[in-house]
């Protein structure tokens, strides 16, 4: 059974102040469901939060949800996580850079925030799921438990973010906009006919909570400035660096290295020790990976009994590989079958098996088909 199907539910929508978050809410009250509105109020200081269509959360998108709203004729809050938000998910994020690793705030917002926090508050008001633009399906099986599957439109997927639902948080997702193969321009076109302001509005992206798109200057501004060495595989200085966190694995551009490589190749990031300080650069084939270490799982459902084989993704815009998992203790071992470039620690690995999200862990460690230079 698909959310399409589901009876009649008290729903919570959560209204962004976007075009799909309008839509959505729009479908689950066109469906029969006792639907409510509700903008998350991320920001102590929301002004901050938009230059031109970048991020999100700021009093103007508060408006814009509040207006769809209206249109569609259900109630409407706007609801403060501000401080819950800085610390689940801002402070995540500078904390991971300022360790070495690569994290996803999209990723851990839906964990902290919108499934978490919100959920949390819904379901003491009341109300029985939380509906969101998100392109992703949840499908109930005959025995009642749930799955979180792919979108329809796989150019729209965004299950990845969603890896790390738990089988709770499914008996309580709505995803509208999922089960239907339906252009961006159609989800547009559908906005307009519903008489929805923002039908034409752009869409947020890139970290909502940097407004200006510049994340090097933004951890600049939390962690200040830390002058160390860019060094080649054998340990040799090429260049020097203003913090280590402004860099990430297979990064090639801005490395400002004034000579280049002895036989002429682009140079990548290869490793990033913040102990040390150092930022090590070599040649791209030393980025391929072969296998990863991964800790805290979170299981879409029943956790895999046994290895076996699976489809990974290893970012949210990035393509499925191959591959063999198995579960050690609380880690998760992910072999690929061919070698794949760009892996980070702090990154999220989701596996699927089919159309179908398995669950979500953190990569850790990762293991080069060739040795590196910290043997990562």
């Amino acid at each position: 059974m698909s959310d399409a199907t589901r009876p009649r539910l008290k729903v919570l929508a959560a209204m962004s102040g976007g075009v799909d978050s309008a839509v959505a809410a729009a479908r689950a009250a066109e469906a029969g469901h006792d639907v409510t509105g509700v903008h998350l109020a991320l920001s102590a200081n929301p002004k901050s939060f938009r230059t031109g269509a970048r991020g999100c959360c700021t009093v103007e998108d508060s408006h814009d949800a509040r207006r769809a709203a209206d249109v569609i004729g259900i109630p409407f809050y706007v609801w403060d996580l501000a401080e819950r938000f800085r610390r689940d998910v801002v402070e995540d994020f500078v904390a991971e850079y300022a360790a070495g690793r690569t994290p996803n705030p999209c990723l851990r917002c839906n964990e902290k925030i919108k499934f978490a926090a919100l959920l949390d508050k819904a379901l003491a008001l009341g109300f029985d799921a939380v509906c969101t633009g998100h392109y992703a399906q949840v499908v109930t099986r005959p025995d009642g438990s749930r799955e979180l599957h792919r979108a329809a439109d796989m150019a729209k997927d965004q299950s990845y973010v969603l890896g790390v639902l738990d089988d709770r948080q499914l008996a309580h997702a709505m995803f509208p906009l999922g089960d239907t193969e339906t252009t961006k321009e159609e989800i547009r076109a559908e906005a307009a006919a519903r008489g929805l302001f923002v039908a034409k509005k752009p869409d947020s992206h890139d970290i909502c909570f940097i407004a200006d798109g510049d994340t090097q200057g933004f951890l600049a501004k939390h962690l200040g400035t830390a002058e160390g060495d860019i060094v080649d595989e054998a340990g040799a200085k090429l260049g020097t660096h203003s913090g280590a966190y402004g860099f990430t694995i297979g990064q090639r551009k801005g490395l400002r290295l004034g000579n280049p490589a002895g036989d002429g190749t682009p140079r990548y990031v290869l490793d990033i020790s913040p102990v040390e300080n150092t930022v090590t650069v070599g040649p791209a084939a030393s980025l391929d990976i072969h296998a990863l270490t991964a800790i805290n799982p979170r299981w879409c459902g029943t956790t895999p009994a046994a290895p076996g084989p699976y489809t990974a993704q290893l970012r949210a815009h990035g393509s499925e590989t191959p591959v063999t998992a198995r579960l050690d203790g609380g880690e998760l071992h992910v072999a690929f079958d061919q070698p794949v470039r760009g892996v980070a620690p702090g990154q999220a690995v989701v596996l699927y098996d089919g159309t179908r999200v398995v669950g979500s862990a953190t990569i850790a460690t990762t293991q080069r088909s060739t040795p590196g230079p910290s043997g990562a």
